[in-house]
């Protein structure tokens, strides 16, 4: 019996899971199929049961019902219910438990690379939904402090309070003087849209050294002009991709509670590019 998977959400046309996904169930030989599935906003309770009626074995959430996908949950994985939103269902014969791969799949290219994350400073761009879930993982790391540059002010209160309730420093910083003071801190992140399609860096990359750790959560151009501009300074790059990556990685053994095929599902995502 060939066990369903999908991605929902929408748009879902350019999205790299189903291909990631088949690939690694493929590469495993596992009977196992994996769909996107477009539902549009407002109509999730509807599709969800739909879901729920073809026996679906589980299923991948992306925008926008990251966060509406929380009310139709029987279960809730820690990390989920901290972060607030979820991307990775599994189904029991109707019951749904939801988790969050992003939190594990954000940390896990910096662990490959052996960075020690405690007691350290992050300038966290961007106050979007992919803010607290890189929020999450580095109050796990137990770094010090965590300073959101961002557009405009009141987005980012209640991110600050967020960390605040986690134990960890936290203020707010425009984007202009993120872009000044850039070198104070260990981490430089961007957790914002700008980059995509190669246009724009979220802010000036004139201070930023070897000394600097630049992660940009956007994937596709490989190389943003915010990683192109670090990489001539000197500062050590994590890739969008790698995060990309990793969570698929995550949701992958969560629904099989199988190792996933790194190399493989690696090859295929930047086959893609």
């Amino acid at each position: 019996m060939t066990k369903t998977y999908a991605l929902i959400g929408d748009p879902i046309d350019h999205s790299f899971s189903p291909a990631l996904h088949n690939a690694a169930f493929l590469f495993l030989g596992l009977d196992c199929t994996y769909i996107a599935y477009r539902i549009p906003k407002g109509e999730l309770e509807s599709g969800v049961e739909s879901l729920k009626k073809i026996n679906i074995s589980g299923f991948n959430v992306t925008i926008p019902h990251k966060v509406d996908m929380m009310k139709f949950l029987n279960e809730i994985d820690s990390e989920c219910k901290l972060v607030g939103a979820t991307n990775t269902v599994i189904n029991n014969e109707g019951h749904l438990k939801g988790y969050n791969t992003d939190v594990d799949g954000f940390l896990a290219p910096i662990k490959k690379r052996k960075i020690d994350s405690k007691d350290s400073d992050v300038l966290l761009i961007g106050a979007g939904g992919a803010a607290r879930a890189i929020i999450v993982g580095f109050s796990k790391e137990k770094v010090r402090k965590i300073t959101i540059a961002n557009r405009t002010r009141e987005r980012t209160e209640e991110l600050i309070r967020f960390v605040h309730n986690l134990g960890l420093e936290s203020d707010y910083l425009d984007l202009q003087a993120a872009g000044d003071v850039a070198n104070k801190y260990k981490f430089v992140v961007n957790a914002t849209s700008v980059g995509l399609k190669g246009v724009g860096c979220p802010i000036s990359t004139k201070n930023i050294n070897r000394d600097s750790i630049v992660y940009d959560i956007v994937y596709v151009p490989v190389e943003t002009p915010l990683i192109e501009q670090s990489k001539n300074q000197g500062a050590t790059i994590i890739y969008g991709w790698e995060m990309l990556l990793a969570q698929a990685m995550k949701s992958f053994e969560i629904w099989t509670n199988k190792q996933a095929p790194y190399e493989a599902m690696k090859l295929t995502l930047l086959g893609r590019f």
